[in-house]
This record gives C-alpha cells, sequence and structure tokens, in this order.
C-alpha cells in the first residue's frame, strides 16, 4: 500500500481549514502545513492535525509556495488540496480504495475538481487536476499565478473527485501580482497572458482583456483548450461591449481549432434566438447536445451540453407551436434542473397546452 503527504499552502483559512482536514487526515499518512502570513487562528486549529507547520514568507508567486510545501513531503505520494476544498464521504472512500490499489509504477493521478454547484449541489463547473504525484519525480509548479504543475510519465485519470466550497476569496490578488510582475519588467508567457487577460474579464476590463485574449492567439503558443477558450472570452466581452457582430465573428474563430464545443454552439444558438431564428437556433441548439465529450484538462461547463440547450429548444418549439417535441425537451431539462423556475413555468404551460 502506498503512503500519501497532504501539501497545503494556506493563509487566514480559519474558516475552512478544519473542514477540508476532517475530510482527509483519516487517509492520508502525514500532513504538511504551509503558512504564507496568517493572523486569524489558521495555525492555531492546524496544530491538533499535525506537527508539521512550516513559516513560508509570501512573495506574490504561487509556484514558489507549492514547490516549497512538496520539499517537506517524505511519503510515496504527494496530495495537493487548498483549505476551502473538501472529499466527500464518497469520494474519501474511493481515495482510500485507490491507496491500496494504485501501481506503484503510476507517476500522476488526475481528480476532477468540481469548482462550482448549484442550490441543489449539482456540479454546474469543473476542470481536472493533477492532484496526487509521485515525490521521487520531483514534479515542479510553475506561474506566480494560477499555477500549474508539471507532470510526466506513467498518468492514471481516476473517477474521484474535488469539491472547492469557499466562504471567501480574494479576487484583487491574481490581477495584482499579474501587474505587479508588468511593472517590475517580468515577461509573462502565453499562459500567463491567457490567465491574465482572464483576470481583466472578471473585472470587466473588457478592452484590455481582448488585447490581451489577442496577444495570446497571436503567439500561436498554447494549448488548443486555452485557445478554444480565449475566443469564447473574446466574444463574451464584446457582448458585454454590445457588439454582436464582433462577439459572433470570436466564436465563429474558435471552430479554426477543433470541433465546436457545446458552449459556442449555444452562443451561436443565443444570436439566432435573439433575432427570432428560430430553426438557425434549433441547429445550433440541436449541435450542442450532439457533441460527444471530450476528455479534457480546461474547464467544463456543463450546462452548455445538458440542462440549458434542451431549454432553449423547448422554448423555440414553443414559439413553433411544436409543443409534444417543446414538452420533451424540457422534461430532459427538468432531469437536471428540477427547480429551476423557467424550466418548472415552461412545464405548466406546456401541459396545460397538451391537456396533460
Amino acid at each position: 500500500m502506498l503512503t500519501i503527504s497532504l501539501c497545503m499552502i494556506v493563509r487566514n483559512a480559519q474558516c475552512t481549514i478544519e473542514r477540508c482536514l476532517d475530510s482527509v487526515q483519516h487517509i492520508v499518512d502525514e500532513i504538511n502545513i504551509i503558512d504564507t502570513g496568517s493572523t486569524d487562528r489558521t495555525k492555531d486549529i492546524v496544530q491538533s492535525y499535525t506537527s508539521r507547520i512550516y513559516d513560508f514568507p509570501w512573495c506574490d508567486h504561487f509556484a514558489k509556495a507549492r514547490n516549497f510545501s512538496f520539499q517537506q513531503a517524505t511519503k510515496d505520494y504527494i496530495l495537493w488540496l487548498d483549505a476551502d476544498d473538501v472529499m466527500t464521504q464518497e469520494d474519501q472512500h474511493k481515495l482510500s480504495q485507490l491507496k491500496h490499489s494504485l501501481y506503484p509504477s503510476v507517476d500522476a493521478v488526475t481528480m476532477d475538481y468540481y469548482l462550482t454547484l448549484d442550490q441543489d449541489g449539482v456540479v454546474e463547473c469543473s476542470e481536472r487536476k493533477y492532484r496526487l504525484v509521485k515525490r521521487a519525480n520531483h514534479f515542479q509548479w510553475e506561474g506566480a499565478v494560477h499555477e500549474n504543475l508539471k507532470v510526466s510519465g506513467q498518468l492514471y485519470h481516476s473517477d474521484i473527485a474535488v469539491t472547492h466550497l469557499p466562504v471567501k476569496k480574494d479576487i484583487h490578488r491574481p490581477i495584482r501580482i499579474y501587474e505587479g510582475l508588468i511593472r517590475e519588467g517580468h515577461s509573462l508567457s502565453a499562459r500567463d497572458i491567457f490567465y491574465y487577460a482572464n483576470e481583466l474579464k472578471q473585472h470587466q476590463r473588457y478592452v484590455e482583456a481582448i488585447n490581451q485574449y489577442h496577444l495570446f492567439l497571436d503567439s500561436d503558443i498554447g494549448t488548443t483548450e486555452d485557445r478554444i477558450e480565449a475566443c469564447l472570452h473574446v466574444g463574451e466581452c464584446y457582448r458585454r461591449l454590445h457588439d454582436d457582430q464582433q462577439a459572433q465573428q470570436a466564436i465563429l474563430q474558435s471552430f479554426l481549432y477543433d470541433r465546436p464545443k457545446p458552449e459556442a454552439c449555444c452562443r451561436m444558438g443565443q444570436f439566432f434566438m435573439e433575432q427570432s431564428k428560430h430553426k438557425e437556433a434549433i441547429y445550433w441548439y440541436s449541435q450542442a447536445l450532439q457533441q460527444a465529450p471530450v476528455y479534457s484538462m480546461t474547464i467544463q461547463k456543463r450546462c452548455y451540453s445538458t440542462w440549458l440547450p434542451h431549454l432553449q429548444l423547448s422554448l423555440l418549439y414553443r414559439e413553433l407551436r411544436l409543443f409534444k417535441n417543446a414538452y420533451q425537451h424540457n422534461l430532459e431539462a427538468q432531469k437536471w434542473k428540477p427547480n429551476h423556475p423557467e424550466i418548472k413555468d415552461n412545464e405548466k404551460y406546456l401541459r396545460n397546452q397538451l391537456g396533460i
């Protein structure tokens, strides 16, 4: 059976750290906590779980802190979590089983990362992360912000998930770090430019974000997934700027890199739906449902391949007075979002039209 070192970097996490550690302490063999400057009770709480607590002076560089945390590990594999992450009982059981069954030849294990849940606990947004890595390989983190763990060798894609349950978050810290690096004359990598653009977009600095996305796309560097995502983000920025023509062009540009993603299909459907071009919109929303799932390490927005296109198709068929079609799509949407108010109201209307 393999042994596991848990490695975490934390700061002012008194509201979440206990919840996180309770979910994994009985599975891991060692807990290493790297504190980057807490001023609350975080370190006091952690002391009841482990004596392996280390101070790391914060230097506006997440990868350096992560690498320092990995250096403290002494067991076969390293598991990393953030303080506002948890593992459900089901995933705890899966991790415990993996601990007993994983072949020692495996160098890194991916797990799902559930980023957001709806009010019913259904996953809305997720991505995959390399969560469990062989310590002897000395894998390194890269990047001051949105750090990335570089792995190689034999990889195993598990069905285990880590759930992100934040209480609060400093949304301004990443952009402060990026702009600090720029002021100091550091050149951003293509990946950093992409994530800097994401931060600009989140801060509603849409024109600046578009410029950075184009800089990233013009570099001809980066993964296919990130290039597609950049196009979709450009489209969203133009929508916020009320320039639908440029927004549509950005979505179409994403088709140059791979087959259309469900999100791109839904956005194309939205353009036509807003113009009351119902048949054209139906085509694109149907395409969103027909795209086979693709394994990817990038963020997966599940609504675009599940309930959202079904709801929109229901509303479109309703406009065409094809009520049976509309009702069937609403039923499919309801499987994913049983308490969604628009879906429930639509069901009442359609049942009345069908006399059921």
